[in-house]
């Protein structure tokens, strides 16, 4: 499959820095695991995690900084119980999907 086109985003750098530190380490490079989204939102026809709207608040500018902690904290619980798939499993459903 060629790779022939090109994503855009804007984001706070501090959170860009963050999120490519983590995966300096192990190697992966942050347009592998953009691509990986974009297969497994056409994989899952959605979103590829949980994910619930906040009720009455159309930002997070809205939301106490106690609901953001509570919010941040469930996510990560999440992340560390290990709901989720390993990435080389992502990845072989990908290749025996898309070759």
């Amino acid at each position: 499959m060629t790779k022939d086109a090109t994503v855009s985003i804007h984001i706070d750098e501090a959170v860009k820095n963050q999120a490519e530190d983590i995966l300096r380490e192990p190697g992966i490079p942050d347009s592998a695991v953009t691509n990986l989204l974009y297969h497994q939102k056409i994989i899952q026809k959605g979103i590829p995690f949980p994910m619930t709207l906040l009720q009455n608040n159309t930002s997070l500018d809205g939301i106490s900084r106690t609901e953001l902690d509570a919010k941040l904290q469930h996510s990560y619980d999440q992340a560390m119980s290990r709901q989720g798939r390993p990435l080389n499993a992502v990845f072989a459903d990908l290749e025996r999907k898309h070759t």
